[in-house]
């Protein structure tokens, strides 16, 4: 793992467990819609000494990729943060793989929103379902809006020139990680510019599951990064990896609950003038049917407060997760505060 987005070394200083452990409440919230296979989104909240903070790698992710997510949250919540310049970020409205005749409900959760993600190469589903769906996208949002697909490494490069030659008629802004690997990356782009299509590449996985995150940047692989907090190591970690890359960036969260996304809001804040390259993936705490604030941050006139959500007894209580889970999580802390403290990862 590069520097930029090494966690903290032995050295470094972390809260005790026993202090981690006594401020964690787990949340288990239905989402409103399937979501990249999710329909309860599991999260440990912790409320600490410099206001709440989340751990929530997806449950299938292991202990070494999971300690950066822990690395972020402890850092969030029990040390400082770099100033920000900015008290509100746009966002996007997220559509996740559904039927065309879904999408106008899913985007009125979003409401202000002028960027819309759509979800794409979807298992089990066709090209035509993914044409239909954009352009069941552009076709509500109107011709100003800005169109983004997100393929989630699902394509081959032969797969992904012929969709995103295919879905070009819609004018995207950009396709976020058409294909697993950065050789794939930097072809699937090389390919598009050579056939005249009029498609930017962006890069996701190749650079918060990468163990060179700078990579994508060096290869030129990527027209601009899409960036996350908490799988990056936490605020400061991912602004270090925006410097080296010197690539434009969007901020984007993974279904985080409004403790999360106040994560990737100050991030996207704290981004030195000039790098936000658009309207940000986080407004997703609309596609979840609960949240652990009375003052959930879903879009308001497109964008969202930057700042902490206050949280609430009454939410924690009625979101809590079975004692199984809870005790499944605080191993998982458990486990991945022991890499973090000797410096395994």
């Amino acid at each position: 793992m590069s520097p930029a987005a090494a966690p903290p070394s032995p050295s470094s200083s972390l809260p005790p467990l026993a202090e981690v452990l006594r401020s964690m409440r787990v949340v288990a919230i239905p989402t409103r819609t399937r979501f990249r296979g999710v329909t309860v989104r599991e999260a440990a909240i912790f409320d600490a000494p410099q206001g709440p903070s989340e751990f929530s790698p997806f449950t299938e992710y292991d202990d070494a990729e999971a300690a950066a997510w822990l690395a972020a949250a402890l850092d969030y919540g029990w040390a400082e943060q770099p100033a920000v310049r900015l008290d509100r970020i746009e966002v996007n409205a997220t559509v996740p793989a559904v039927a065309p005749d879904e999408v106008a409900e899913i985007l009125a959760r979003f409401p202000g929103c002028r960027t819309a993600k759509v979800k794409v190469a979807e298992r089990g589903q066709e090209l035509a379902d993914d044409v239909a769906r954009v352009r069941r996208v552009r076709e509500l949002m109107g011709p100003a809006a800005r169109v983004r697909v997100d393929a989630n490494t699902g394509w081959s490069v032969a797969e992904a020139v012929t969709a995103l030659t295919a879905l070009a008629e819609f004018e995207l802004e950009y396709a976020e990680q058409p294909c697993v690997s950065v050789p794939e990356l930097a072809e699937v782009r090389d390919r598009l510019r050579t056939a005249g299509v009029p498609v930017r590449i962006a890069a996701d996985e190749s650079v918060r599951k990468a163990s060179d995150p700078l990579a994508v940047a060096r290869a030129g692989a990527a027209d601009l990064l899409i960036i996350k907090a908490q799988p990056l190591g936490g605020v400061s970690r991912a602004l270090d990896i925006v410097r080296e890359a010197n690539l434009p960036v969007v901020v984007s969260s993974a279904l985080d609950t409004s403790v999360g996304i106040a994560m990737g809001a100050h991030l996207a804040a704290a981004l030195p003038e000039g790098m936000l390259a658009g309207a940000c993936g986080l407004g997703t705490v609309a596609l979840l049917s609960d949240d652990v604030t009375d003052t959930p941050l879903v879009p308001v006139d497109g964008s969202v407060p930057v700042g902490r959500p206050t949280l609430s007894e009454a939410s924690l209580a009625r979101t809590a997760a079975s004692p199984e889970r809870t005790a499944w999580w605080a191993e998982r802390v458990s486990r991945c505060h022991a890499l973090l403290t000797t410096g395994a990862v």
